[in-house]
């Protein structure tokens, strides 16, 4: 069906496109039957030319509502399988709770169980380094030549 609204589309423009130019030249002064041909097959050519083009752009008018219809089913598909997996984890979440509370009834249940000895606290074993307290370094008196230059006495300083 899209191909003969077409055609009969590029016939109706190809007619029009052949009857604007014979009437410019029939302005100018008489047409011959070749130049009348000339100018249907000329007007023929132009307009799959052109129908060409209409249905190119009508195309790429098309390919984004398809694009977002694709991007929609794949979001809707994705939201789905994140929903069975969430219930799955819930599922398994469930699972693990009830498993903890069925252990914790088990163990209150029972005889609580005698408490271990306490452990003797850790001793040092022999190739420990032994504590020693960090102190700075204390600075070493420096030594100078005291028989090169003499030493000032306050006296001299005042």
């Amino acid at each position: 069906m899209a191909n003969k609204t077409a055609k009969t589309k590029q016939k109706s423009l190809a007619s029009d496109i052949a009857s604007t130019i014979e009437t410019k030249l029939s302005e100018a002064g008489e047409a011959t039957k070749k130049m009348k041909k000339s100018i249907e097959k000329s007007a023929d050519k132009l307009a799959k030319k052109l129908a060409k083009l209409m249905q190119k752009t009508e195309k790429k008018v098309d390919k984004p509502v398809k694009s977002s219809e694709k991007k929609l089913k794949k979001e809707a598909s994705k939201a789905k399988k994140n929903a069975q997996k969430a219930e799955k984890n819930a599922k398994r979440t469930a699972k693990k709770a009830t498993a903890l509370v069925t252990e914790a009834v088990d163990t209150a249940t029972k005889a609580p169980a005698p408490k271990a000895a306490p452990r003797p606290a850790r001793t040092q074993s022999a190739t420990a380094k032994p504590a020693t307290p960090k102190t700075t370094r204390s600075a070493a008196p420096k030594t100078t030549n005291n028989a090169a230059v003499p030493a000032e006495t306050p006296e001299e300083n005042a």
